[in-house]
């Protein structure tokens, strides 16, 4: 929700005095009508006998109202409520008055009310009318002078960078296009993991073509109000037009672009529905020449619905996605450089073992070693300062005070990171180790083993089996080393991992003969049970043949784990050594 506007405090002002004028109102009749000399009703009774009493007010109060002779004061006494009191009362000539008291108070009272629930809707719909209009709702704009990043500062994704340079060139020059008859794209979307660019490749489209750049996120058109979405879909819009060429760039875009229901009832979400429809709207409003582009960033490419993805809408999909080992190392030294580095400072052995590492990734893992260096008071940044960024990204930062460490626990984690190690270099030889360590992180982690694979475009039956029995090697090593009854916890995450491989093998890729070429997930929860049994007797089938690799390499195994104990991190070169000897 926005904040108070000037035209809301004065309008909450104003209804903030007219409740407190009429409880004032309130309050004084109230006060007034009790204000009167009280009685006890015998005393009032005797009055009557007297003949003494001259009229009587009731009404619905606990009290009633009389008058007596030669008497200006109104007195009061308990309201008796009975059938016969009225009667009572006119048989002994006393002039009864009815309802005006309470009436006149339940009147106020009813006045009262009405303007509070007034005065709150007021309010509701003020806030309501500021919030969907252009006030209520910013859009970050970047002028063209503040975009300071184009493509030269991009490293790596080349060919996410290819497929936006004619955009960039169409935006200059859209009448080159249109000689030809060809059409601006209406829209692109960047898709791919977090951390990977896709912000940053959008402002330096924007830097390139010289125009504005307009951000904003999904999750700031889904509000609570039905019809705020939409209307904050327009003003972006409305801005955009008003500058003739510009970029918006919407992040986060399943917010309000996840695929709709198909349920007739309703889809769940109206403001979403909404929203979205506004969104589509507003892009099939434009014409060829109109010189802005919407770029969308997601996560999750597949749960978008299909009217974003169709032509006309959003036209091209662009994947950005984790850099390869060469735009590793272009990147590294982007933000390397101007930085003093000393010469144990290998950028190629750095690409090499930042396997995975996004471009945010990749800046945390550089700065982390530079603040390293300075609290070292070092007048450059070492090899030792980059291991340990390397950790601290990883797996988060080391446990400084270790010595509360059984020596049990620190044999256990030994054992279960060497069997990873030792499966790797068995069955994987031409994978990388870069590091191996059973230094424990403020995370939780007891450690950690570094596998580095060969970059390839594809994963074959064979990589995704041997992946399963690196990830349960840990496990494996426990059982064989400490028995079956002593295993840990430890290896969660490595089954969680082996879980998800064999589960992919069977039902996306078609490679288990059970099922053979079928995308099983098609079919959903009717083949869950069977599923799951496959996905159990493989993993044990694969399980047993780890066990008896271990189990025929113990000797290689006891050395790794001896000499990760003694001290705490091995590298690729230390594992070479100790496997050689």
């Amino acid at each position: 929700m926005s904040t108070f506007s000037k035209r809301q405090k004065q309008i909450f002002i104003i209804i903030l005095i007219a409740m407190t004028s009429i409880l004032y109102l309130t309050i004084t009749i109230y006060k007034e009508s009790h204000s009167n000399d009280l009685v006890l009703y015998p005393t009032f009774l005797n009055a009557i006998e007297k003949e003494n009493v001259t009229t009587v007010q009731i009404n619905d109060s606990q009290y009633i109202n009389f008058n007596l002779k030669n008497d200006t004061k109104v007195y009061q006494t308990e309201n008796p409520r009975t059938t016969n009191f009225k009667e009572m009362l006119l048989m002994n000539g006393i002039s009864v008055k009815e309802g005006t008291a309470s009436t006149s108070l339940t009147f106020i009272q009813s006045i009262f009310s009405i303007a509070i629930i007034a005065g709150a809707f007021i309010f509701v719909f003020q806030r309501i009318k500021t919030d969907t209009g252009k006030d209520g709702f910013k859009t970050t704009k970047v002028e063209i002078s503040n975009l300071k990043m184009d493509f030269s500062n991009i490293a790596g994704n080349e060919e996410a960078k290819e497929q936006v340079k004619d955009v960039v060139d169409f935006i200059k020059d859209p009448k080159k296009y249109e000689r030809m008859g060809a059409s601006m794209p209406r829209g692109l979307i960047f898709y791919g993991p977090p951390g990977t660019g896709k912000t940053m490749l959008a402002k330096a489209l924007a830097k390139e073509a010289g125009v504005p750049f307009f951000s904003v996120s999904g999750s700031d058109f889904m509000q609570m109000y039905v019809g705020v979405g939409a209307s904050r879909i327009r003003n972006l819009f409305k801005e955009a037009k008003k500058s003739e060429k510009a970029i918006i760039f919407i992040d986060e875009i399943d917010a309000i672009g996840k695929a709709r229901s198909n349920n007739l009832g309703g889809s769940g979400s109206d403001e979403k529905d909404q929203t979205l429809n506004a969104l589509l709207t507003e892009m099939s409003g434009f014409n060829s020449t109109s010189g802005i582009i919407v770029i969308a960033a997601t996560n999750r490419l597949d749960i978008l619905d299909e009217a974003l993805l169709r032509p006309g809408r959003f036209d091209r999909h662009i994947q950005i996605g984790y850099p390869d080992q060469e735009a590793r190392k272009h990147i590294l030294n982007l933000y390397l450089k101007n930085k003093p580095l000393d010469e144990s400072v290998n950028i190629k052995k750095l690409s090499e073992e930042t396997l995975c590492f996004t471009g945010a990734m990749l800046e945390n893992f550089v700065n982390e070693a530079t603040i390293l260096a300075v609290k070292d008071n070092m007048t450059q940044i070492t090899s030792k300062h980059f291991d340990k960024a390397f950790y601290t990204v990883i797996a988060g930062s080391e446990k400084k005070d270790r010595s509360k460490i059984s020596q049990q626990d620190k044999k256990i984690a030994a054992y279960h990171e060497a069997g990873h190690a030792l499966i790797t270099r068995i069955i994987a030889p031409e994978n990388k180790i870069s590091r191996v360590t059973i230094i424990p992180s403020t995370k939780g982690a007891g450690g950690f083993s570094m596998n580095i694979p060969q970059e390839k475009m594809y994963q074959t039956k064979q990589d995704i089996l041997i992946n399963i029995k690196i990830a349960l090697a840990g496990r494996v090593a426990e059982e064989l080393i400490f028995g079956k009854d002593l295993i840990t916890t430890g290896a969660s995450n490595d089954i969680e991992k082996a879980t998800k491989y064999i589960k992919d093998y069977i039902t996306k890729y078609g490679m288990d003969d059970h099922f053979g070429m079928v995308h099983v997930e098609v079919f959903g929860d009717s083949v869950k049970d069977e599923v799951l049994n496959l996905i159990k007797k493989l993993i044990k089938e694969l399980y047993a043949e780890t066990i008896d690799l271990l189990h025929a390499n113990k000797s290689s195994l006891d050395k790794l784990a001896s000499e990760l104990i003694a001290k705490e991190t091995l590298n690729n070169e230390d594992i070479d050594h100790l496997l050689s000897v």
